[in-house]
């Protein structure tokens, strides 16, 4: 006489239970069409697809840090141009130039009696534009006025020196108190751009 199921020992029941769910997995792997077999195909192919993606992002990473290299590197060659523009400027700025010269006479103590523009030299990267200056002073305020051309933002250069000292009479200004030298000399500076370069060889006297 056949015992129902319920009937057996516990044990077998759950060995019964473990084998019917074995059985079932298995179909579900293994059968065609079924949602298991399906599902893991899919996650077949979505692993297949990632690993190709997962290369290309690793590639990526490293431009991405170049990236921000390159970007440091642009910032201060920017910081660099912009310093160098101040120095040699693209333009000629001459009425900034003189504005400077003045400046820094002023504040020496030394009085320009005359400016004078010179003709514009073309060189191969740059153009030179010169100046003949006639100025009197102390002389160590003299001094003190060449110094302070050196610390200007601008490259200058200086040459053609020729002081001498005052008392022989022949002196076309009136000087102020403590004058002992007058003299004249050439003032150069410089900038890039290549318009607008015709300087006339004489230009106007500045007080």
């Amino acid at each position: 006489m056949a015992t129902a199921f319920r009937d057996w020992p516990w044990p077998l029941q759950a060995i019964f239970y473990v084998g019917l769910a074995f059985v079932l997995v298995v179909a579900g792997l293994f059968v065609p069409g079924s949602p298991v077999r399906s599902v893991r195909a899919d996650l077949e192919e979505a692993q297949a697809s990632l690993k190709p993606l997962q290369t290309e992002v690793a590639s990526l990473r490293v431009y991405k840090q170049r990236r921000a290299e390159l970007q440091s590197e642009m910032d201060s060659l920017q910081k660099q141009l912009a310093t160098l523009q101040t120095i040699v400027p693209e333009e000629k700025q001459t009425d900034q130039f003189i504005l400077m010269l003045q400046s820094a006479a002023m504040s020496s103590g030394v009085s320009i009696r005359r400016l004078t523009a010179k003709p514009i030299t073309n060189k191969p990267y740059y153009f030179e534009m010169p100046f003949e200056i006639e100025a009197d002073g102390p002389y160590y305020s003299v001094l003190d006025f060449f110094a302070r051309l050196g610390r200007l933002s601008r490259i200058i250069n200086v040459g053609d020196l020729k002081l001498t000292s005052i008392g022989t009479g022949s002196e076309k200004f009136r000087m102020t108190v403590g004058t002992s030298v007058t003299g004249t000399f050439a003032i150069t500076t410089f900038f890039t751009r290549a318009a607008d370069t015709t300087a006339p060889a004489q230009g106007a006297a500045a007080k």
